[in-house]
């Protein structure tokens, strides 16, 4: 009975031994979020490209910023209260945010926007967006009220998912560093693609080094369905146009979106 007892000790302190060097392990993993955007930033850069005319519904967004490595660093919303937005779109902002980071390089940004048609059927891409599943413990967790507050409790976790429409975009700091990515959401895919660019571009983190856009002042911009040249690499990662009771009103904004540095 005693060497039993003693047995048990032994692997209750081991248990607690291990338990402990993993905390050490995951208290050592605290994000990087150097020259990336502050809630403050990010709040304040959002809400002022939500207010511009984007060819969407005109509705509130939730902003998202990870890390290189893929762990949230940000996350904001532009109206009165987390209800004012989509609630779902809180966890895709961060969704697109890994999918952009994830899939662009120091050479190469690729939007979540130009992934569409890849991964359709019959696509080169086809299944990438079952890859890299959502972890649901750090999307869900709560309180809510901590939700796109400073203290959001994404903060430093990786949600990881892929998403593959408009919306996410690789973050370059000067000297074409690559630091992470945002992701938007809110509105139509192509209405935030739109304000995610226009975010990024008033945050000064937008010198692209290059993508598959079809303009190279915009490099890794939508390229719409019907708007490109068929066969052509842009047309290969291309997006359909988000229209609204069959009229086109979001093309024209986006390619007048601002130039990349």
């Amino acid at each position: 009975m005693k060497r039993i007892q003693k047995a048990s000790k032994i692997v209750i302190a081991a248990a607690l031994a291990l338990g402990a060097g993993s905390a050490a392990v995951y208290a050592d993993d605290a994000p990087n979020c150097q020259g990336l955007p502050t809630y403050t930033a990010l709040k304040a850069a959002l809400t002022a490209a939500r207010g511009q005319s984007n060819g969407g519904f005109n509705l509130d967004m939730w902003g998202a910023v990870v890390n290189r490595d893929g762990q949230v660093c940000a996350v904001a919303f532009t109206g009165n209260d987390r209800g004012s937005e989509w609630p779902g779109s809180r966890i895709i902002a961060a969704q697109k945010a890994y999918t952009a980071n994830a899939f662009s390089l120091p050479k190469l940004s690729l939007s979540t926007a130009n992934l569409y048609a890849a991964v359709q059927p019959g696509g080169t891409l086809y299944g990438l967006q079952h890859s890299n599943p959502v972890d649901t413990g750090s999307a869900y967790r709560g309180p809510a009220s901590r939700f796109g507050t400073a203290n959001d409790p994404m903060l430093g976790s990786r949600v990881g998912g892929i998403n593959v429409f408009g919306g996410g975009l690789a973050l370059y700091a000067k000297g074409k560093i690559l630091l992470g990515a945002i992701g938007v959401s809110g509105d139509t895919s192509c209405a935030d693609h739109n304000i995610s660019w226009r975010t990024r571009h008033a945050l000064n983190l937008d010198f692209v080094p290059g993508g598959v856009g079809s303009d190279p002042a915009r490099a890794d911009n939508i390229n719409y369905q019907g708007l490109v040249t068929v066969p052509s690499v842009a047309n290969d990662f291309s997006h359909p146009i988000c229209k609204i009771g069959g009229i086109d009103g979001v093309s024209a904004i986006s390619a007048g979106l601002p130039v990349t540095q």
